[in-house]
């Protein structure tokens, strides 16, 4: 396979699929990733595909996904498709969880990994303005949002607590760097 993986990574409420948006419509050498999780499609933010549990089970036996994992009691796919962009070239952008990183990188030996930051208290803001986590949910995010990186993964660490366009810039300016 010829193109990257590009994995951002993060806490929950750090800005990952905005970045990954403004990522995608600023550099059209980047397929953006739509995931396959086991949430209801009206609870708003990313644009996924929603499936229920079964019908999510019956596509991971079937090998319809390149990863999948669980987490916050709900199932995430990577739909197997994007072994196809790959092998053409293309680098593909996909939300990842940091917990299959390790496993990522086995499956694709061209894993560049995006982990973005936030200061707590914009973390906290940010999750209580999307409504979908109570207050003890919230608590929880953010006592995991310090959670490090699996060990033998290096990644470029972004803090997006400021400017979205600012934390875009500077990940474009790191992926595809401008050769005189």
């Amino acid at each position: 396979m010829s193109g990257r993986l590009i994995a951002v990574v993060g806490p929950s409420g750090v800005g990952k699929d905005s970045v990954m948006a403004g990522m995608a419509r600023r550099d059209l050498r980047l397929v953006l990733v739509r995931r396959v999780i086991t949430r209801p499609a009206d609870v708003g933010g990313e644009a996924f595909e929603a499936v229920s549990e079964e019908t999510f089970l019956t596509r991971r036996a079937a090998g319809d996904f390149a990863l999948s994992w669980g987490a916050h009691g709900l199932h995430y796919g990577i739909p197997i498709g994007i072994e196809d962009d790959l092998r053409c070239g293309r680098d593909v952008l996909v939300n990842l969880s940091r917990s299959v990183l390790v496993r990522a990188k086995e499956l694709f030996p061209r894993l560049d990994v995006l982990h973005l930051t936030a200061a707590p208290e914009i973390l906290a803001a940010r999750l209580a303005a999307r409504g979908r986590e109570d207050t003890a949910d919230i608590a929880e995010r953010l006592d995991r949002a310090a959670a490090l990186l699996p060990e033998g993964i290096s990644a470029l660490r972004i803090d997006n607590s400021g400017a979205l366009e600012q934390t875009v810039q500077a990940a474009l300016d790191h992926f595809y760097p401008v050769r005189a």
